[in-house]
């Protein structure tokens, strides 16, 4: 359960676990602090056509099993990632995927061209379904919009194509059924469920603006199985689980469920080297759920 897997047009990882979108990077903190080694793939922070700063702090609250993040899609551009970042990929073990999100379909096209032919790109994954950015959900809720996103980015690229779904739709398999109608190799599932933390002492939402944010952790993971579940039921091309992990028993969970690899995400903000542990851990035989 631990080994190679095949996703799909070329795409083979090392072992199953990855590193989610947002969660580390670019990947340079964690090969610093010696974390990439054992890595099956790196999912990196949400890439746009141009550079965004993000959103006003506070971006982050946490929650009761977990933390909501308002980030905003933080990021230096496509052209930075693809001609100043990449190269420092190169010899990298784990396989970098990056995250593209866009306002329209012409962004994602745009970002999905530029980095097409840079080598070290290994795929990419769209991120349809980010919750705090003004725009990039709406395609994600609306299978005709997703199609059509994936069926644009698929006429630019041969890299193997993930796309991000989002769970607070009314079902969630109709939505990777048009992605996998449109061209997609893969899903990854899920991104995080809306959420809001209140401040009584100020009588308004702890984050800024409407206060909705990303919320992730080990509060959703029950209900990012079950979104897994229906996906693994309802689709042909693999799903890659995301969602509350934070221990090689819960990605293991994922896997027996169907997923063919996981992302962890929330988890690598307290315990930087919980990814390369899980999948060491699932090569090892332990982590049995």
């Amino acid at each position: 359960m631990g080994g190679e897997v095949v996703i799909g047009r070329g795409l083979t990882l090392d072992n199953p676990v990855g590193a989610a979108s947002g969660t580390f990077g670019y990947g340079f903190e964690a090969e610093r602090m010696g974390n990439l080694a054992g890595l099956g793939a790196v999912f990196t922070k949400g890439t746009t056509v141009d550079p965004r700063p993000g959103n006003a702090p506070p971006r982050i609250a946490e929650v009761p099993g977990g933390m909501l993040n308002s980030i905003g899609l933080q990021n230096p551009g496509v052209e930075v990632v693809a001609s100043e970042y990449a190269p420092r990929w190169r010899g990298w073990a784990p396989r970098v995927i990056v995250n593209v999100a866009g306002a329209t379909i012409e962004d994602y096209v745009r970002v999905c061209q530029r980095l097409d032919p840079v080598p070290e790109v290994a795929a990419v994954e769209l991120n349809i379904s980010c919750p705090n950015i003004a725009h990039g959900l709406d395609l994600g809720v609306d299978p005709r919009a997703a199609a059509a996103c994936t069926r644009a980015v698929r006429a630019v690229t041969g890299k193997a194509l993930i796309v991000k779904l989002t769970p607070n739709v009314t079902d969630i398999a109709e939505i990777g059924r048009a992605v996998q109608d449109g061209g997609a190799d893969a899903v990854s599932a899920v991104n995080t469920y809306l959420g809001l933390k209140w401040s009584s002492n100020r009588g308004r939402p702890v984050l800024p603006g409407a206060g909705m944010a990303g919320l992730s952790g080990p509060a959703i993971k029950p209900l990012a199985m079950a979104a897994v579940a229906r996906l693994v039921a309802a689709l042909s091309i693999p799903v890659i689980g995301i969602g509350g992990i934070a221990s090689a028993e819960d990605a293991r969970e994922f896997l027996e469920l169907g997923a063919r690899a996981v992302q962890i995400g929330t988890a690598n903000f307290y315990r930087p080297g919980i990814a390369a542990a899980c999948a060491a851990e699932l090569q090892n035989g332990r982590g049995a759920a």
